[in-house]
């Protein structure tokens, strides 16, 4: 079943082609390091990205998180993701992996990741291999050293702004003076902590010399893309986001840019930045090599758009974020799923369930959660296949609590729809309780054949069922409709 793109979506997309209708066959123009306005331009209309070069971070942590790059790519940890947009399934051309605090997860294009717990003081994680191990420790430490940085550079911007220094590049060197620049209102040192304070960081990686049909990049003619213009979603407002880049190739192999050549280095990975819908301003392309950090800081991700140009060798990154996790970690869905059940009274061996009330306002909330366990974590996470366990059977216990919660939950629907169509039960008081649950069950059984939908579909395609020994779990056990069509009369 096909969804219907949202309002937010149909308005993307149709600025889209309004864009690409002003451009007709012309390239907005962008600029390089090559360029001698870039800088200038960087002052002027970016500032708010900052970029560190490799020389300014430890030359341990370095070797440190690349081991842990090769150690997760070496165990098959990373998977390309079946996202969903526009009512379609598509493969991501990069493969990923979240890691960060434990129980967080993440969601983009529809589909949320579950974090593999990176070892916070206090945590007992058990991974499979000690080298993952490692590779977690490595990125948390990456993380802690990041959140110095941006709250460092975040400081010198507000002291910069407060003394109306006027600087110029944002290029932080080994022999560089850091700099920031730029206008905004400066936040106090506790919302730049909490703005710096990077609870995931989503791994990518991807070899461009496997990916032949690497699109182009439409505006401006940057050549190909790993990864397309966008907005790194769900993140705390105006929180800041650290990227740390590592190409696959040696010191020796790393070319300087031809003065001859126009445009970006094809053989380079680049970033690129454009103000968001904006046709007068230049684009920036810069270049990104082994052990660069950038960083994107206030609100830069909700102004402009960034995307990432592929070069010639394999690239991982590491993308530290300040996830928005309010509904999205296992003590939240936990804590909902209690409160859905305290409305039970008893369970019986044959799962039938005895309800405290019948109270219109209660079931409404109870259904409300059920819906939400089963389409914003269950089948979330099964949909994804066997992907978690490679690195640690941390999720397996409490996806199972979660999933015996959802049966209850199930019985409680059942309960409730005995109940209204009982004999005896005034009709007044039926049209209420119908009233009150209806949308979360017709939603149900919507969502509950797009699902099934997407299970059959393109099955061979999505990266868990590649390996027969890796079957998707037919799991939570509901098809189609399950009882909400009979019980309903559908």
């Amino acid at each position: 079943m096909k969804r219907t793109p949202t309002a937010e979506e149909r308005e993307r997309e149709a600025k889209k082609l309004r864009l690409l209708e002003e451009l007709e066959d012309t390239w907005l123009p962008y600029l390089t390091p090559k360029d001698d306005e870039f800088y200038q331009q960087w002052q002027l209309k970016y500032p708010k990205l900052i970029l560190r070069e490799a020389g300014g971070v430890p030359e341990e942590l370095h070797r440190e998180v690349q081991e842990a790059f090769v150690t997760l790519h070496k165990h098959g940890c990373l998977f390309r993701d079946l996202v969903r947009i526009q009512g379609k399934d598509l493969l991501t051309p990069v493969s990923r992996i979240l890691i960060g605090n434990p129980g967080c997860t993440y969601k983009y294009l529809n589909t949320r990741l579950f974090a593999v717990p990176w070892p916070v003081k206090g945590s007992d994680i058990k991974y499979h291999e000690a080298g993952i191990a490692a590779a977690c420790q490595a990125l948390l430490k990456l993380n802690n050293f990041l959140q110095i940085e941006t709250i460092q550079a975040w400081e010198e911007l507000v002291a910069k702004e407060r003394a109306n220094i006027d600087v110029v590049p944002v290029c932080i060197g080994p022999d560089f003076p850091r700099v920031g620049m730029g206008a905004f209102d400066g936040p106090d040192e506790v919302d730049i902590k909490n703005r710096s304070a990077y609870n995931v960081t989503l791994l990518n990686f991807m070899d461009p010399q496997k990916m032949p049909y690497l699109k182009e990049e439409p505006y401006f003619g940057m050549g190909k893309m790993a990864l397309g213009w966008h907005h790194d979603e769900n993140l705390v407002d105006r929180s800041a986001v650290a990227v740390y880049s590592h190409s696959c190739e040696g010191p020796e192999e790393e070319s300087e840019d031809d003065p001859q050549l126009e445009g970006r280095d094809p053989d380079i990975w680049h970033v690129g930045f454009k103000i968001s819908w904006d046709i007068e301003t230049p684009g920036l392309a810069i270049p990104l090599h082994q052990g660069d950090c950038y960083f994107m800081l206030d609100d830069l991700n909700a102004t402009h758009q960034h995307c990432v140009l592929a070069g010639l060798p394999p690239r991982f990154s590491s993308t530290h974020r300040v996830a928005e996790c309010s509904t999205g970690t296992l003590d939240y869905i936990l804590q909902r799923c209690q409160l859905a059940l305290q409305n039970v009274c008893d369970v019986k061996d044959s799962g039938d369930v005895s309800l405290k009330s019948l109270e219109p306002a209660v079931l409404k909330q109870g259904e409300e959660i059920h819906n939400e366990v089963e389409f914003e974590w269950l089948r979330q996470f099964w949909f994804q296949g066997n992907r978690y366990e490679k690195c640690t059977d941390w999720w397996c216990q409490p996806m199972t609590q979660l999933e015996e919660m959802w049966r209850k939950m199930e019985g409680v629907t059942n309960t409730v729809l005995h109940e209204v169509r009982r004999e005896g039960v005034p009709v007044g008081q039926r049209n209420e309780i119908l009233t009150a649950i209806l949308a979360s069950l017709t939603t149900r059984q919507t969502l509950r054949r797009e699902w099934h939908a997407r299970k059959g579909g393109k099955k061979e395609e999505h990266p868990c069922n590649l390996s027969p020994a890796n079957p998707m779990p037919q799991r939570p056990s509901v098809e189609n409709g399950g009882p909400l069509l009979s019980a309903l009369g559908w």
